[in-house]
């Protein structure tokens, strides 16, 4: 099959590599539609990482089933799905009570099956495909992953109508978070440098918007709040810039409020000075959010197709840009340079 493999510096090159098989009696083989790019993504795009070189790497696609197990009753040929990447070993404590998010050999597995969307086929369990309504597109299909990160974090704060919630970054993530947050009934802020992220947020119902580089942004969320702060404040930006912007989180939340952290860290210890005193004479509750599970009895990515499908997160309008596989590097640059292309969601067509 073909597939888009790391390179040690960080970029990919295009080769014929061997499809995936049916390990077990319950796996699934499927034909890649299209994948997506993420910020985890583009913090590994250019940076020299031996340990990903000849990968496949991704973990947003959907595609169309192929080859099933004997053991398979989910889904069948033919069927389109969306592939949930989120992937324990079964085994630990954490994927007994489904809290696999956290499983100690979390991307260890993952890696070896389903988190491998820039190629032709993928193959894994039958419970990590998920068969899509007619009305949901492939493109939409594979933005679940982000969504479902998003409604993770939104479960994790108990975010309820007409609370004050202010989102800081309108990436893929923060505008997912934006769309939940407004179908849940709260009014939301959403900050960033993008002026045509922050006109998108506009279009897609926020009620403030606040370019950071420009507009004083801790006024602005006290004038919106009546002096208070927000309810809860979503970090959606995370890597380089959570130094940044985990600090203004906590000085644009009220007291008793909640701080969620949705953003993402790179390997190693990171250093942020916070105000300490304020967040504990405060009770400010900071809430780290990875990845996404269940929520009770529901697959959180299952939720999220059925938002889709019944039109309550219009994700459609994040889908910026369109690449073949072939042009793969050139997907990367134009995401990366969003401040000059606009790009919001990428979708790599394979």
């Amino acid at each position: 099959m073909k597939a888009a493999l790391k390179n040690r510096d960080g970029t990919f090159q295009i080769a014929n590599v061997e499809r995936p098989i049916l390990r077990d009696s319950n796996f699934v083989l499927a034909r890649v539609r299209v994948a997506g790019i993420c910020g985890t993504d583009l913090r590994h795009w250019k940076v020299e990482d031996p340990s990903l070189e000849c990968h496949i790497v991704g973990h947003e696609l959907a595609g169309e089933v192929v080859e099933v197990g004997p053991d398979v009753f989910n889904v069948a040929p033919g069927d389109r799905v969306v592939i949930e990447t989120v992937m324990g070993d079964g085994v630990c404590p954490y994927c007994n009570v489904q809290r696999y998010n956290i499983c100690e050999h979390l991307y260890d597995v993952r890696t070896q099956f389903v988190s491998r969307a820039y190629a032709e086929y993928v193959a894994g369990p039958s419970h990590k495909f998920h068969k899509l309504p007619d009305q949901v597109s492939f493109e939409e299909a594979a933005l679940a992953d982000t969504l479902s990160v998003c409604l993770h974090g939104q479960h994790l704060s108990g975010l309820g109508i007409n609370d004050k919630v202010v989102v800081i970054g309108a990436g893929c993530i923060g505008l997912g978070q934006l769309m939940l947050a407004r179908a849940s009934g709260a009014d939301v802020m959403i900050t960033d440098i993008v002026d045509s992220a922050l006109d998108l947020a506009r279009s897609l119902g926020a009620d403030r918007t606040i370019n950071t580089h420009r507009d004083d942004w801790q006024a602005a969320v006290l004038e919106w709040t009546g002096g208070r702060g927000a309810d809860i404040v979503f970090e959606c930006a995370g890597g380089t810039a959570m130094p940044m912007t985990l600090p203004q989180a906590t000085k644009m939340v009220r007291r008793g409020g909640k701080v969620v952290i949705i953003g993402g860290f790179d390997a190693g210890e990171t250093t942020i000075p916070l105000e300490w005193q304020r967040i504990q004479m405060s009770e400010i509750q900071l809430i780290p959010s990875a990845s996404f599970a269940y929520h009770d009895i529901y697959a959180e990515q299952g939720q999220v197709i059925e938002l889709i499908a019944s039109g309550k997160l219009p994700v459609g309008k994040l889908i910026t840009h369109r690449f073949a596989i072939d042009d793969i590097n050139q997907a990367f640059e134009t995401a990366r340079a969003k401040e000059k292309t606009g790009a919001v969601f990428v979708a790599i067509e394979i």
